[in-house]
């Protein structure tokens, strides 16, 4: 039986059939073998799955990414990091880079990242002489930050779906983001300076720094508010979505960018985003259910303490196998049906669980940006008008970066604890 599931859910999927509905017809087909199982199970575990109060984060996170956008945030967080690293040897590069770590801080999603910033940067980076596809793998890898800088909508959903404490990933996140800023820059100065990109930008003045930060600081003050708020207890994750939803609505009216009749479009945007996330989510719980059934999480768990009992054995391969199943696969799914049966495994190996979900997710991330399914990779040539090969010529030294930052991060798990232990102290 697990056989057939396992050739359905692959040919599917090889076909061109959508995640969410490969996964129903994995589904379908079991409960058509199984005539003691009632067919009104398939929509009770469906709405049992995303009965969930932490996935209303989801929705809220998506909604103040989307205001932020129309409300003129993106531009002023753009305008600081171009006056504090806007004078590096590979200028808008590197603005890049900085807008979207500090615009990781608000929206959670790296879609939504690539899109706001790369509708800002990439025709600025190719007026001024950069490549299309180096502009295009710049904003595609820079926007996988999004999701691993709190607040996060995969943390969200791997926490909700694990019990993994979102409090604690969100604050595990914050030092691997830094450094995939900091290696992607340094990815783009080797690069920039050897083509002679951006030499001959000047720094910014001391008033003009102190402008665009004051001008920035209503949006900085949003990701201060939701993660102290979820430190000082005073509210959970899921409420400080809905907190962020309502400061991302008021940056847009301070900014006076916010107009009432884009409301419509901003609805209806996070509506079919958050959609999209709730089928998938509901689908799998019903495949989780059966895989429960026929002992699957059992038979991977022996299959792994058969071929090692090394921790860091575990690590490389579980790495080896997300970084394969990213290239055809988006990370929603990948973390929907791999992260329930991971995670149960980790007590064996003694591996945080906080240590391993950003491990997780930024493995994930990674394939937004390989060919031939990466979402940021096809928002970012679009708006770049460049072909996927000019793409993946210009991101491969991007995707080398992304991979040493997942590699440090798996072996010295200090990085990733250090900030959740220090605040919230050890996990019990």
């Amino acid at each position: 039986m697990g056989l057939l599931l396992l050739l359905t859910l692959l040919v599917s999927l090889a076909v061109g059939v959508p995640v969410a509905f490969s996964l129903g017809l994995t589904a379908l087909v079991y409960m058509v073998q199984r005539p003691d199982f009632s067919m009104l199970t398939i929509p009770q575990k469906m709405m049992t799955g995303i009965d969930s109060f932490p996935l209303l984060a989801v929705v809220f996170f998506l909604l103040a990414g989307t205001l932020m956008n129309y409300g003129g945030v993106t531009r002023r967080l753009v305008n600081l990091a171009s006056a504090l690293v806007g004078h590096i040897i590979g200028g808008l590069a590197h603005v890049n880079i900085v807008a979207n770590v500090i615009m990781a801080g608000m929206s959670g999603s790296a879609a939504a990242d690539a899109a706001a910033i790369g509708s800002i940067l990439i025709p600025a980076m190719t007026k001024v002489g950069f490549s299309p596809g180096f502009a295009a793998a710049v904003t595609a890898s820079a926007a996988t930050i999004g999701p691993i800088i709190p607040p996060s909508i995969p943390f969200v959903i791997l926490g909700s779906m694990t019990g993994v404490s979102i409090g604690r990933l969100f604050l595990g996140g914050f030092i691997p983001g830094i450094l995939m800023g900091l290696y992607l820059m340094g990815a783009a100065y080797i690069i920039s300076k050897r083509r002679g990109y951006g030499v001959n930008t000047k720094r910014a003045s001391f008033r003009q720094l102190v402008v665009a930060f004051w001008r920035a600081i209503p949006a900085l003050g949003m990701p201060v508010t939701v993660i102290g708020g979820i430190l000082g207890g005073v509210f959970t994750p899921t409420e400080a979505a809905a907190v962020a939803a309502v400061y991302s609505f008021l940056l847009g009216v301070i900014y006076r960018e916010l107009k009432i009749s884009a409301l419509g479009s901003i609805l209806t945007e996070v509506v079919v985003s958050n959609a999209a996330v709730m089928l998938i989510v509901a689908v799998f719980s019903l495949v989780g259910w059966i895989l429960a059934i026929e002992e699957i999480p059992q038979t991977l768990s022996a299959t792994f303490l058969f071929l090692t009992t090394n921790p860091a054995v575990f690590l490389l391969i579980v790495n080896i196998l997300l970084f394969l199943m990213g290239i055809p696969i988006e990370p929603l799914p990948i973390m929907i049906i791999m992260a329930p049966m991971l995670v149960p495994m980790l007590k064996m190996y003694n591996i945080d669980p906080v240590h391993f979900g950003v491990v997780f997710t930024l493995n994930t991330m990674i394939g937004l940006i390989t060919p031939p399914v990466g979402m940021n990779m096809y928002i970012s040539s679009y708006l770049a008008k460049c072909t996927m090969t000019d793409f993946t010529r210009e991101a491969w030294p991007f995707i080398i970066a992304l991979v040493l930052v997942l590699l440090l991060i798996t072996y010295v798990p200090g990085i990733t604890l250090f900030l959740p232990n220090l605040l919230m102290g050890p996990a019990r």
